[in-house]
């Protein structure tokens, strides 16, 4: 089976404009949360933000995702951006020994701001950072070795130097060229998600940098939103310490 790197992020986290960059390279085949697609809109969906039957993809499930990530692997080299929560059950040793993991994470300031304008009503268990947190010692406790990390304001700073650090440290090639791109990025193509409406700002631009954000503030948003930052934070600042640091 050929290499699978999987980028471990949370949600509102510019891991769909990483994606997006790792799609123009050319030489992966790239694959948008396809077990986040399970597990809101499998067949025996894993958390109910669907009323039984609203909207089901009738065979889809995290095993037939699995299975197909296994196919498509024997073919070719495969890159997938996903969150940990979809699969925690799935955490055994062979499993995860059959990835190149590396981390994405962004300040739950502005992902659980940016999540709120999106959905309102999220839950607290839709937001991801315990487990990203979790899945990172894991592998770390049982590799003995670190797997690396990129902080998304490091990333949208300074993309080129980011994006190279992260090539080397999952063993692939740097491809330069893939860091712009015309605008009018066709998300809609493969996210699952009706349409890529959570994709705006990627359809509109031209490469990794940093975005002008238009949502309300933690602290002018409802305590609910306040209370899942203050407990969201402590996992964020314990990865933050691990990222890629530039010399």
């Amino acid at each position: 089976m050929n290499k699978i790197v999987a980028l471990w992020a949370v949600p509102r986290s510019t891991s769909t404009a990483f994606e997006w960059m790792m799609r123009q390279r050319g030489d992966l085949d790239c694959l948008h949360e396809p077990f986040g697609e399970a597990w809101y809109q499998g067949e025996h969906p894993l958390w109910p933000r669907f009323k039984d039957g609203e909207k089901t993809t009738k065979g889809l499930s995290i095993e037939s995702v699995w299975e197909d990530i296994q196919t498509r692997a024997k073919r070719g080299p495969v890159f997938l951006k996903d969150f940990p929560h979809y699969v925690n059950h799935m955490w055994t040793p062979d499993f995860l020994s059959n990835f190149t993991h590396a981390f994405l994470i962004r300040d739950p300031a502005k992902t659980i701001s940016s999540m709120y304008d999106k959905w309102p009503d999220f839950d607290e268990l839709e937001v991801g950072f315990p487990e990203q947190r979790a899945l990172f010692d894991l592998l770390t406790a049982s590799n003995g070795t670190r797997p690396p990390v990129v902080d998304s304001d490091d990333l949208l700073e300074n993309p080129k130097a980011m994006v190279e650090a992260f090539c080397d440290a999952v063993e692939i090639p740097f491809i330069p060229e893939a860091l712009s791109w015309e605008p009018g990025a066709d998300t809609g193509e493969y996210s699952w998600w009706d349409g890529g409406s959570f994709h705006s700002n990627l359809r509109a631009s031209t490469g990794l940098k940093p975005q002008t954000r238009r949502y309300i503030e933690v602290a002018d948003a409802p305590e609910r939103v306040g209370r899942v930052h203050r407990r969201m934070k402590p996992h964020y600042d314990h990865l933050y310490q691990h990222r890629i640091r530039l010399s």
